[in-house]
């Protein structure tokens, strides 16, 4: 029986050991580079596109967008079985300096995307064109979907000959896999506040809402997103 109890003993030191704070810092530190490492992964996204010759996002768009969404990498098979596919981050412009705020975690799940264009990923971005889109998107969950509500977005460096349909929907769209860039329907797809990256990020559970209309500080880990982003677009006309 004594070497039982002390079995049991060292037994409960080792599970209270495993849940301590003390435990849990190097995963909260994994964590918190794994949410840098999605940043820096959005920026490769937004650049490379803005950066591909006649095949972009239209600067035009880019400079009257109210928010923009970057979801990197989302996974081919998710688009099939509907299941959460992806995360990312949003970030919009203050209302008097125009610069982009600091950026926010979403998860993308479910719904219909509209398209199979194969690629093991994909990248998704968003633009946000009017306040009352943006409105919206900052809840706690948005649905995408209305008619003229999302729309497949113009590719090129400028979207005066595109439809008007396009321009005038609230949020415009786009996806990229293999190398194709091309405008898509995210019709029933869903965003929602990733509250878990906005804590390892901020150090607590922030609504995406706080950070972007309170001007919270960037985390360092956002610098290279938000020179980009003020660099490709940097004052609203």
């Amino acid at each position: 029986m004594p070497a039982y109890r002390s079995f049991l003993a060292t037994a409960a030191l080792i599970s209270v050991a495993a849940i301590s704070p003390f435990s849990m810092r190097p995963l909260q530190a994994e964590d918190k580079d794994k949410e840098v490492d999605r940043l820096n992964e959005a920026a490769t996204v937004f650049t490379e596109i803005m950066d591909a010759p006649d095949k972009g996002i239209p600067q035009d768009l880019l400079e009257k967008a109210h928010c923009i969404v970057i979801v990197p990498g989302l996974k081919k098979g998710a688009f099939i079985v509907g299941a959460k596919f992806g995360k990312g981050f949003v970030s919009c412009r203050d209302k008097t300096s125009h610069r982009w705020s600091a950026p926010a975690g979403v998860r993308m799940e479910g719904g219909s995307v509209g398209f199979q264009i194969g690629g093991s990923e994909t990248d998704v971005v968003l633009l946000v064109m009017n306040a009352h889109g943006a409105d919206r998107l900052l809840s706690s969950q948005f649905t995408l979907g209305g008619e003229g509500e999302v729309a497949a977005g113009p590719v090129g460096r400028t979207a005066t000959a595109q439809a008007d349909a396009k321009l005038n929907a609230e949020i415009l769209s786009w996806s990229r896999s293999r190398g194709v860039f091309a405008g898509i329907s995210l019709q029933g797809a869903t965003l929602r506040d990733n509250e878990e990256a906005n804590l390892e990020l901020y150090g607590k559970k922030l609504k995406n809402r706080e950070i972007v209309e309170k001007s919270v500080p960037p985390p360092a880990g956002a610098a290279r997103l938000l020179s980009l982003l003020n660099r490709y677009s940097p004052r609203e006309k």
